[in-house]
């Protein structure tokens, strides 16, 4: 039985409409396809300049010898490697570093600007990666540190932190360093645990990120058993009161607005 010819001249004219009609969605497609190419490699590029920069910073510290130039900052007992940097930059207030990972960044402390380097630079330009820094409600000669940095994907910055949560990981790096200006420190990691940032409605919960002060024994000792608590393992270190904590938060994305965090307690000089 034959096609009617109408049935025909339809079939053939309906194909090259339907590819004029899905034209621009071929279009559309591409253009999302080459701006996500460009956007990708444009962050991959900004990443990789950005870690330069800090190996750079990382070097003029290895590198650096004491000079007459620095004397007025010798004055003050900073240590001559840490001289150069807070030439450049007096929110300087330290460096962290932790053998076997990534992390291995110099620490910024602004009481007056707050979250400034969540995404500024170490010379203060706009930066994805930002600086480690601390709370700016800790004391900066207190007994308590809380440094804050990105988990970034590429797993620089505290990217890596997360890794804690498996405690073969923290064997093999179970000692955090963590230099001030005036002198080199290290800390036994106490803690790693899982957390968020709770609601002003939510009830009995650890808000890690509110403690900026252990001088007072019952809030020390409060703290700590919410650590604890908290810890998906236990070390085998534990913190006294007294002892000098260590605190490294980054953001997780186990849950909305999560966080990992890791405790740790200076080991004695």
């Amino acid at each position: 039985m034959k096609r009617p010819k109408s049935l025909i001249k339809k079939c053939k004219i309906g194909y090259p409409t339907l590819k004029i009609l899905f034209l621009p969605f071929y279009i559309l497609l591409l253009t999302l396809f080459l701006y996500s190419s460009v956007k990708f490699t444009t962050t991959m590029i900004k990443d990789k300049n950005e870690q330069n920069a800090f190996k750079k910073l990382s070097m003029i510290v290895s590198e650096s010898a004491p000079s007459l130039e620095y004397d007025i900052f010798q004055d003050y007992n900073i240590l001559p490697q840490y001289i150069p940097l807070v030439e450049m930059n007096t929110d300087f207030f330290g460096w962290i570093s932790i053998e076997g990972t990534n992390i291995d960044y110099p620490v910024m402390y602004s009481p007056y600007k707050s979250d400034f380097y969540l995404n500024h630079a170490f010379d203060g330009s706009s930066s994805r990666s930002g600086v480690p820094f601390i709370d700016s409600r800790c004391s900066e000669s207190g007994n308590y540190y809380i440094i804050y940095a990105h988990h970034m994907r590429n797993t620089t910055m505290f990217g890596m932190l997360p890794l804690y949560a498996e405690q073969s990981y923290y064997y093999q790096h179970p000692v955090i360093c963590f230099d001030t200006l005036y002198e080199k420190r290290q800390y036994n990691i106490i803690a790693a645990f899982y957390s968020r940032v709770y609601g002003d409605d939510e009830k009995d919960v650890f808000r890690y990120y509110d403690y900026f002060d252990l001088s007072d024994k019952g809030e020390f000792d409060k703290y700590m058993d919410e650590v604890k608590k908290a810890s998906i393992y236990d070390t085998g270190f534990a913190a006294t009161y007294g002892d000098e904590i260590l605190v490294l938060s980054t953001c997780n994305y186990h849950t909305t607005d999560g966080r990992f965090v890791v405790v740790a307690v200076r080991k004695q000089p």
